[in-house]
């Protein structure tokens, strides 16, 4: 996916709301899947991850509003449920902008 502005864009990460099977839950299964994306995507240098997804959950992840952060969402969803995370501590610059999804994503 793309954050977007008038000026330019740049790449970024989408995580699809993560769900474990009820027999497999409170096991820390959802949690590992979580925290080895990130690492990847960090690895990988991206610069931010995005999800829309319960705004109790990803906070523990160091998730926060992605609109503290100047990035919106393409749509309306409510503010706490759309976040985002910075995975380079040392980023050139913060970047502000409107995600841009694939359209596999809007089906």
């Amino acid at each position: 996916m793309k954050i977007k502005n008038s000026d330019q864009h740049i790449e970024s990460l989408a995580l699809a709301p993560v769900s474990v099977l009820p027999d497999y839950q409170n096991r820390g299964l959802g949690r590992q899947l979580i925290l080895e994306a990130l690492k990847r995507a960090k690895e990988l240098e991206y610069q931010s991850v995005i999800v829309l997804g319960h705004p109790e959950y990803y906070p523990k992840f160091e998730f926060r509003k992605a609109s503290e952060l100047g990035i919106n969402a393409p749509f309306d969803v409510p503010d706490e449920a759309f976040m985002a995370i910075e995975l380079q501590e040392k980023a050139p610059q913060r970047f502000s902008g409107t995600v841009e999804y694939p359209n596999v994503f809007l089906e």
